[in-house]
């Protein structure tokens, strides 16, 4: 049976979603007008702050965990999270011992792609099935297969095992401060590149939305925490530390009468993890599409076999109606098999749900996106379209959680 917290959460959740989900009042119906301060709220995210952020990132090579370049982006963002209003960072201290499984000295080739004959069942990751043509997934874990010797030389160090960091801050709710969604993104990377779409696309869409957020017109009702995960890659060691740490502490007041709440209680998570890439399948000689394809869409996915369920469906088309009612070029669609990023380490807690350029297990599982954990995920290997569906995404998780949390816009 669920827990008595857990209880209150799925309870607040519904209750919030109650008019929009459950009634069948899609906030799609309603036209965006200047009165809408959610609308106002969307306007103001940008497609080149969004890039900017992103390339910012990619300043730090890929932010490999246990490296000095993943520690300086730790502090990059700190400082841009507070540059932008959000100025009650906090970090998470935890220690990865281990060695990293993400390195080794010998590049090697991609096996060949196979296409799934029609009838054969070949199971995804997440629950999900895959179809047609697949090519390999395997993530380079050698540095000599970084081309460039600026970026060759900027990814040179090695991970140690030792202590790790990550950051966090909130915008405190003004009248029900004890109540929070949590919206996160990886900024840890691999491959030798410079992890552009996995995962700065997300970080940079966490940060956009601290920033939009922290406007000094804007009053929440309920809390909302921008959380960047590190060790995302090496099995959500980050996001696991989180959990360890702060969950006990949820909707305890500190001091007692201050209306202050270190750790207000969960509401729902909402992760974020490769943004950018919604080329299509891969043609039946292996090669990929260049360009975004037409139909692309965000994928909002939940766990169908979590213990939330239920209720992390509702918020997933929660968002997809937000995304009908804000986002400017690319709809949504929603699935149920998240699996593989941080979400997971919350999906048996409270409702929990991500967003993707395609569906992880179904698609990114099968090879969609070549430059997965490669050398080549760069931002110039990026073009506007793509950074347009991670705005996209963007708009969407705003949209909805400005609701969620009961954004204002003071007069």
């Amino acid at each position: 049976m669920p827990s008595e917290r857990a209880s209150l959460t799925i309870c607040g959740l519904i209750a919030i979603l109650g008019v929009s989900v459950l009634v069948g009042d899609s906030p799609a119906r309603a036209q965006v007008g200047a009165a809408d301060p959610v609308g106002t709220l969307v306007r103001r995210l940008d497609l080149e702050r969004y890039k900017a952020a992103i390339k910012g990132l990619g300043q730090f090579g890929d932010r490999q965990q246990g490296t000095d370049r993943n520690r300086a982006a730790v502090d990059w963002i700190e400082t841009q999270l507070k540059s932008y209003g959000c100025t009650n960072t906090e970090r998470v201290k935890y220690v990865f011992d281990y060695p990293s499984p993400l390195q080794s000295g010998v590049p090697s080739a991609p096996g060949p792609g196979s296409m799934i004959a029609s009838g054969e069942f070949r199971a995804g990751l997440g629950g999900a099935r895959m179809r047609g043509m697949t090519l390999p997934t395997d993530p380079n874990n050698s540095l000599d297969a970084q081309r460039d010797p600026a970026l060759r030389a900027l990814n040179a160090q090695a991970s140690t095992p030792g202590p790790r960091e990550l950051v966090f801050c909130t915008k405190v709710g003004s009248t029900r401060p004890d109540e929070m969604y949590i919206i996160g993104a990886h900024m840890d990377g691999r491959g030798y590149g410079e992890a552009a779409d996995d995962d700065a696309s997300g970080t940079a869409l966490v940060m956009e939305l601290a920033r939009v957020f922290s406007g000094p017109d804007v009053k929440t009702e309920r809390s909302i925490r921008f959380a960047l995960w590190n060790n995302e890659e090496t099995g959500f060691q980050g996001a696991r530390a989180y959990v360890e740490q702060r969950g006990g502490l949820q909707g305890r007041e500190d001091p007692p009468g201050s209306r202050r709440y270190p750790e207000p209680r969960w509401l729902g998570m909402i992760q974020h993890d490769m943004m950018l890439w919604d080329h299509g399948a891969p043609r039946a000689d292996g090669t990929i599409n260049p360009e975004q394809r037409a139909e692309a869409d965000v994928n909002i996915e939940f766990q169908s076999r979590a213990r939330f369920a239920d209720e992390s469906m509702k918020l997933a088309f929660f968002f997809r109606d937000a995304n009908e009612r804000y986002a400017t070029d690319y709809p949504a669609a929603v699935g149920n098999h998240m699996t593989n990023t941080d979400s997971a380490v919350f999906e048996n807690l409270i409702p929990a749900i991500s967003l993707r350029e395609n569906e992880r297990g179904m698609q990114n599982g099968a090879g969609w996106n070549p430059q997965y954990h490669q050398p080549t995920d760069r931002y110039t290997s990026y073009s506007d379209k793509d950074f347009r569906l991670g705005l996209n995404a963007a708009q969407t998780t705003l949209g909805a959680v400005a609701q969620l949390a009961g954004a204002k816009l003071d007069k």
